[in-house]
């Protein structure tokens, strides 16, 4: 975040402005990570701090949302209503790459800055920074799988939208629920040998307790650069680690690591390509894995579960599918988009 001297006076002057319109109004809540933060009773412009925090407000009341972090790509704008396509690209306040400073997010006169995603100390320090210097609130909610019920129903509290709410924590609960409950028969050992290849070459990828890789952790995947390594974040490793760890099944979210996988030699002795096990995961218009950690990985924990389990998941994905964007993103897929998305999962 840019906190340099030029703007902290027009944060301060404004933000008292901006504050004292809302005081008479206000109510107490406490966010995800036990701070009381007044906000507004009634809030119609939502400033969204990162990528997780703008898909899960666009989910929940696209009207209050003030804008993207980036403008989507025009594949990606395919697949949204064409309402909210066009929102302004304002940038982000949180994570890697933050690209925006305060005056930009008083000039859009939010009623309330909302983050989702880590609640800890250096998040929650943020979002009081970002109140202190703005005079605007600034919330902070969970974003791990099992948070967002929860977070859907208190931002739902604080939008005035508690019925949408509880509909899109309702579907979250009861997916979440029904694959944790259909994979519990599967004892541990017996449960897929997983590798996540990330980048064109596909010898990045996310260790046991990434954030990267909790959609696959959920679900029950051995990922075997995390049983080699440990814990932590994001890894690089080299193909002779692959090969030894011979994998059953690998997923990626690389179009182009994808494509060349099953005739590059070098991978051909790898269980997961001789098999024809590698999977792309559908991209559009927000990934089901992966980055950003938000309500898309719902829909990516059951397309994994339906490719990793598919005695457990014999649904069609398809339906599935068309119902998450019907209901999450408002839109109401042909079938030769649904096609176009499913077409990902054998990697061509």
């Amino acid at each position: 975040m840019n906190s340099g001297a030029k703007w902290l006076s027009l944060a301060f002057l404004l933000g008292g402005v901006l504050a004292g319109a809302n005081a008479a109004l206000a109510t107490e809540i406490e966010d995800s990570a036990g701070r009381v933060v007044s906000v507004p009773e009634q809030v119609d412009r939502v400033f969204a701090a990162g990528p997780p925090a703008a898909i899960l407000l666009f989910t929940l009341a696209p009207d209050k949302l003030l804008g993207w972090t980036r403008a989507p790509s025009p594949e990606e704008a395919a697949f949204l209503p064409e309402a909210y396509r066009d929102l302004p690209a304002h940038g982000r306040l949180t994570g890697s790459g933050d690209s925006i400073n305060l005056e930009v997010v008083l000039t859009l006169e939010p009623d309330v800055v909302v983050d989702v995603g880590s609640v800890s100390d250096t998040y929650a320090d943020l979002a009081d920074r970002v109140s202190q210097q703005t005079g605007v609130p600034s919330v902070l909610f969970g974003g791990r799988l099992d948070e967002l019920p929860g977070t859907y129903r208190r931002l739902g509290d604080i939008l005035g939208v508690e019925e949408r709410a509880e509909r899109l924590a309702g579907y979250v609960e009861t997916t979440l629920d029904e694959v944790q409950n259909r994979i519990a028969e599967v004892p541990p050992e017996e449960r897929p040998r997983m590798y996540y290849a990330r980048g064109p070459d596909g010898l990045d990828t996310a260790l046991s307790g990434s954030i990267n890789v909790e959609a696959m952790d959920f679900v029950g995947a051995r990922n075997v650069a995390g049983e080699a390594l440990g814990g932590g974040g994001l890894a690089s490793v080299s193909l002779e680690q692959v090969i030894a760890w011979d994998p059953e099944v690998i997923f990626t979210v690389n179009p182009d690591f994808a494509a060349q996988v099953e005739d590059n030699p070098r991978w051909q002795t790898v269980s997961a390509v001789e098999s024809g096990r590698v999977h792309l995961a559908p991209q559009l218009p927000f990934p089901w894995i992966d980055f950003p950690p938000s309500v898309n990985r719902v829909l990516g924990v059951r397309w994994l579960a339906s490719i990793l389990y598919p005695d457990l998941f014999p649904e069609p994905m398809e339906a599935i599918t068309r119902e998450f964007y019907e209901l999450f993103y408002m839109r109401d897929l042909s079938d030769a988009e649904i096609r176009q998305l499913l077409g990902a999962r054998d990697g061509r």
